[in-house]
């Protein structure tokens, strides 16, 4: 599987505000592999604008689609009208990997909750527009052994097919390459063992 996600050094983030009916939204966007990353999001957030009214948020630490690893937060402001939204947006945007948090200083005019769901919801879009991005692709281990001959094809082989070889151990009779293997790919290596003439042994669980 093949999703985009943003294109941001861990520790950094993307930023953006908006103005509505003199309140501000500033939205801070970063990758967020994980639920640290987001946390460590949110923290930045909150340090950096003590006085700020809110701190909403919302976050994807997977790929689209992902139920577990996810949240959002209202912060305060009226139940349902700030971290759904926000959520919402992301989700919908089908971007991966993603954390983000809505820190607002109050105007002075409220906005009920419909103003309040348009306005979280249109600082996240209005971020995601210019956010940089990448593409990753969901990988799981494949361990091969191939004779040592065989490696510098074997090696070749999965540079070809864009197939990282993510380790290699070396033992008396042979080597055990670890493979990063697309998950949507079938583990179809009739390819390689053709071109190694039969020198390869699968080692992962699922082999026939």
């Amino acid at each position: 599987m093949r999703y985009p996600i943003p294109d941001l050094p861990a520790g950094t983030w993307h930023e953006s505000e908006i103005e509505v009916e003199k309140s501000r939204f500033i939205a801070w966007v970063c990758h967020a592999p994980d639920v640290a990353a987001f946390e460590a999001l949110l923290a930045a957030a909150r340090h950096a604008h003590p006085n700020a009214s809110h701190h909403c948020s919302a976050f994807i630490a997977g790929p689209p689609g992902e139920q577990r690893a996810i949240g959002f937060s209202d912060d305060g402001e009226p139940g349902g009208t700030a971290g759904r939204p926000m959520y919402q947006v992301l989700e919908g945007a089908g971007i991966g990997q993603i954390g983000c948090v809505v820190i607002r200083y109050f105007g002075g005019t409220k906005l009920g909750t419909g103003g309040l769901a348009r306005a979280y919801g249109q600082a996240v879009s209005e971020a995601l527009e210019i956010l940089p991005r990448s593409e990753v692709t969901e990988r799981d281990p494949l361990r091969l052994k191939v004779d040592f001959a065989g490696e510098a094809q074997a090696r070749a082989w999965c540079a070809e097919h864009d197939i990282p070889v993510d380790a290699a151990d070396y033992g008396a009779d042979g080597v055990v390459l670890t493979l990063g293997w697309p998950r949507d790919l079938d583990r179809d290596l009739s390819a390689l063992t053709s071109r190694l003439k039969g020198r390869l042994e699968r080692l992962d669980s699922d082999a026939a």
